[in-house]
């Protein structure tokens, strides 16, 4: 995920700003890390470069 994306993300649930937590990257490319949202407390990955955005689902 390239780092100048950021500005335009948001959670996908309740649509607010999202911070980057980086675990490597390379050039200004976010290979692994998570991009977390502090209202809702929802952390989504970034595996191999691609952030996964998809809202969280309850399993009972």
């Amino acid at each position: 995920m390239k780092r100048s994306l950021l500005p335009i993300l948001c959670c996908p649930v309740c649509k607010g700003d999202l911070e980057l937590r980086v675990a490597e990257e390379k050039d200004d490319e976010i290979i692994e890390g998570a991009l977390f949202c502090g209202a809702c407390e929802v952390e989504y990955p970034i595996r191999e470069g691609i952030p996964n955005l998809l809202p969280p689902t309850d399993q009972d």
